[in-house]
C-alpha cells in the first residue's frame, strides 16, 4: 500500500514540477522512478522515502540489463531530484549508494559512446539526398539550420517563424528564446549563414507558413502540420543517409546530437577556441565539447562515408 501512495505522490510532485524544469527532465524522473518504484513493490520496500540500502540494491540489479552506466546514473539522479523535490532525505548521498555507483562504474566503464558527427562533407551528402519536393525543402533547411546554429533538437523544433530576423544582407538570426542551459528564458540571438537563411526562406515560402513554429511535419497526404515532433529529427537524418547510401555504421550511429558533433569538429579544424565552440552551442561543460573534438584526428571523414 505504501508504494502506491509513492505513485500519487509522485504524480502530484510531477504535476507541482510542470513549467519549472524541462518536459524532457520531467519525462525521465517519471519513467525512472515508476521503474524503482515497480521494484520496491517486487521486494517490498519503501519507495518514497526510499532508504540507501534499497537505492543500491536497485541499481545494482540494473548491471545486468544491458544498459549504459550513464543511464543507470541518470536512474540514480531522478530517484535524487524527486526526493529533494519532495523534501525527503537524499539517499544518493549516502556512501552506501557511491560505493555502488562506483562498483558499477568499473564493472561497466564510463566511455562516453558519442553519435556519429555529420560534419560539412557528411551534411552535403545528405544534402543532395534531399528530394525536390515539399519535404525536401523542409529536410534541407533542417539539416542546414541544425548545422549552423549547433542547437539541439528540442531548440530546433520549438523555433518559431517570428524568432527570425531577416537581414538585409541575405543571412539572418534566430532568437532562440530558452535552451538547456538557459532554463529562465533570457533568450540568445544566433546569426546564420546566407545559405541556411537561403533554404529557410525557400521552405517558408514553399510552405505558405505565416506564423507558427518554423520546422513541421508533413503528414503523406502533403498536409503541413504545426509542428515537428523533436524525436522525428534523427529518423530524418537516419532516412536521408539512407538514400545517401552512407555506410551502414554510419546510419546507425547518426542521432539527433550528430549535427552538433560534426559542427564542433568542424569548428575546431577551422581553428576556432573552444569558448568560441561553447559559447554557439550552448555547452556549458568543457569535457562534453572535448568529448565531441578528441576523434577529429582518429575518426577519419572516409570511415562514415560510402562503405
Amino acid at each position: 500500500m505504501i508504494n502506491f501512495t509513492a505513485t500519487d505522490d509522485l504524480s502530484k510532485l510531477l504535476v507541482h514540477l510542470e513549467g519549472a524544469y524541462a518536459s524532457n527532465t520531467l519525462r525521465a524522473y517519471k519513467v525512472d522512478m515508476l521503474e524503482f518504484i515497480d521494484y520496491c513493490v517486487r521486494v517490498g520496500a519503501a519507495a518514497l522515502p526510499s532508504s540507501p540500502a534499497t537505492v543500491s540494491n536497485f541499481l545494482m540489479q540494473t548491471v545486468g540489463q544491458g544498459i549504459k552506466t550513464s543511464t543507470i546514473r541518470r536512474k540514480a539522479a531522478s530517484i535524487s531530484a524527486v526526493h529533494r523535490l519532495s523534501s525527503l532525505d537524499d539517499p544518493i548521498k549516502h556512501a552506501e549508494v557511491k560505493i555502488a555507483l562506483r562498483k558499477i562504474s568499473r564493472q561497466l566503464g564510463c566511455r562516453f559512446e558519442q553519435a556519429y558527427p555529420v560534419t560539412r562533407t557528411v551534411l552535403d551528402q545528405l544534402i543532395q539526398a534531399c528530394s525536390e519536393d515539399l519535404r525536401g525543402l523542409r529536410n534541407k533547411a533542417l539539416l542546414l539550420l541544425a548545422y549552423d546554429s549547433l542547437r539541439r533538437r528540442s531548440e530546433l523544433v520549438s523555433l518559431r517563424l517570428s524568432d527570425i530576423d531577416w537581414l538585409p544582407n541575405q543571412t539572418c538570426s534566430i532568437l532562440l528564446r530558452k535552451s538547456k542551459t538557459d532554463q529562465q528564458g533570457s533568450g540568445k540571438w544566433i546569426h546564420l549563414t546566407a545559405e541556411t537563411t537561403r533554404a529557410l526562406r525557400q521552405w517558408v515560402s514553399e510552405s505558405k507558413i505565416i506564423d507558427g513554429h518554423l520546422i513541421r511535419a508533413i503528414h503523406p497526404s502533403g498536409e503541413i502540420a504545426s509542428s515537428l515532433c523533436e524525436s522525428r529529427i534523427p529518423r530524418i537524418y537516419k532516412s536521408l543517409a539512407k538514400r545517401a547510401h552512407l555506410s551502414e555504421e554510419a546510419i546507425s550511429g547518426i542521432s539527433g546530437h550528430s549535427m552538433r558533433v560534426g559542427g564542433a569538429q568542424d569548428l575546431m579544424s577551422q581553428g576556432a577556441s573552444l569558448p568560441q565552440i561553447m559559447v554557439k552551442g550552448g555547452w556549458a561543460k568543457t569535457d562534453t565539447v572535448m568529448r565531441y573534438v578528441e576523434r577529429i584526428r582518429t575518426n577519419p571523414i572516409h570511415n562514415i562515408l560510402h562503405g
